[in-house]
């Protein structure tokens, strides 16, 4: 049997199903043939929902329908190594990692690439909704059609090579017409739940998962001003603009109003509250990026405007970008915006298409600036 010449990334989601099914349709106009591989990217602990094993089920089951072969491959010790490993130490200095961002760029498109590759396939194919529009020798990485599902955020760590040899055949649908396709196909996953959670790790009590690798310990938890409000049950759990999992009650001289996550200082295991949610301490009009990925290779220009989302499924924010020398980026918005939180992504787009990004370093929200300082002064004095 003559090797497949494009391979789809099969999860046992409705998504990849029906990203499979378009290929099949495609091929039978074409004559391309295609086949399914199935990833395992995590080492079930015996904890938490971690479906593995019923989406593998799902995932044989769609390409017997489809009637393609099925492939599997386990990339679990890859994925520890290279994206697990970096998660825990983001979340242990005090920062809240994107592990979907990187997930994509080492393991998606990088392991699972090279595995097609191996089966004699020219090119990959996922279930993302996102598009690629191909001129002159040059990929462009666009958003989905559907904007509510886009996922180009999670994936602007992708460059030329990567987005050459990959489609994405459900690019171009709606997800409510997605399930109705899958239901007129006969496809087991048509009605099949989608999944959320940490990419790969499933549905669990993040909290009770962290602790098994970040022990943490209690400590105060304190209103901006330096006013002990209560106590937390370990700063790695909480991110900026949190309110859910406080415990927070009735502070004396305080209204009855609801708490907010402006500020952790992981060197003093302190968490700092406030309870506006449009507090002026989550406000920053500017954020300082780690070196940044532009999927083209290189910046529109060394200053450009352009808009940002600074967290998935974010309304798109203007922006005027400055490149510096080690390709590291100032964006500046002309309004403030809320909780943006270093460690995640800040991703550029001009219309539809995705720039790149980077990994948020720094903003210049008040308390932020307030404790980077300090850490700046106490090292000082113990340098001296």
């Amino acid at each position: 049997m003559s090797a497949p010449r494009v391979i789809v990334g099969v999860s046992g989601g409705v998504d990849s199903s029906v990203a499979a099914l378009q290929l099949v349709r495609a091929g039978e106009r074409t004559g391309d043939s295609v086949a399914g591989l199935f990833m395992q990217n995590w080492a079930d602990d015996g904890s938490g929902d971690c479906r593995a094993e019923e989406d593998r089920r799902d995932a044989v089951a769609v390409c017997g329908k489809l009637g393609i072969p099925f492939h599997f491959r386990d990339f679990s010790a890859e994925y520890w190594r290279e994206v697990f490993s970096h998660f825990l130490a983001e979340y242990a200095a005090g920062r809240t990692p994107n592990p979907d961002v990187l997930c994509n760029r080492e393991v998606k498109f990088k392991h699972f690439l090279d595995a097609a590759r191996e089966l004699g396939a020219e090119k990959i194919a996922t279930g993302h909704y996102a598009r690629i529009a191909s001129e002159r020798g040059v990929s462009r990485l666009l958003r989905a059609v559907d904007r509510n599902k886009d996922q180009s955020y999670f994936l602007h760590q992708l460059g030329q090579a990567q987005l050459s040899a990959t489609l994405f055949p459900v690019g171009e649908l709606q997800k409510s017409d997605l399930r109705d396709i899958a239901r007129e196909a006969g496809l087991p996953t048509h009605d099949k739940k989608d999944s959320t959670g940490i990419c790969f790790i499933g549905e669990r009590d993040f909290r009770e998962f962290l602790g098994r690798y970040l022990p943490a310990k209690t400590g105060e938890m304190r209103d901006p001003g330096g006013q002990k409000i209560g106590e937390h049950p370990g700063v790695f759990y909480f991110t900026l603009g949190q309110r859910e999992g406080l415990q927070i009650g009735g502070v004396r001289g305080r209204a009855a109003a609801p708490w907010y996550v402006v500020g952790k200082d992981v060197a003093s295991n302190v968490l700092y509250v406030d309870q506006e949610s449009a507090s002026p301490y989550l406000q920053s009009t500017a954020l300082w990026s780690e070196s940044a990925h532009w999927v083209e290779g290189n910046p529109p220009a060394d200053e450009f405007e352009c808009t940002a989302q600074t967290r998935y499924r974010q309304t798109d924010e203007p922006c005027r970008v400055k490149v510096a020398d080690d390709g590291t980026l100032e964006v500046v918005f002309p309004r403030p915006q809320r909780a943006v939180t270093p460690g995640q992504s800040v991703v550029l787009y001009q219309g539809d298409v995705c720039l790149g990004g980077a990994v948020i370093a720094r903003t210049n929200a008040p308390l932020e600036q307030k404790l980077e300082q300090e850490l700046k002064r106490k090292s000082a004095e113990q340098a001296a």
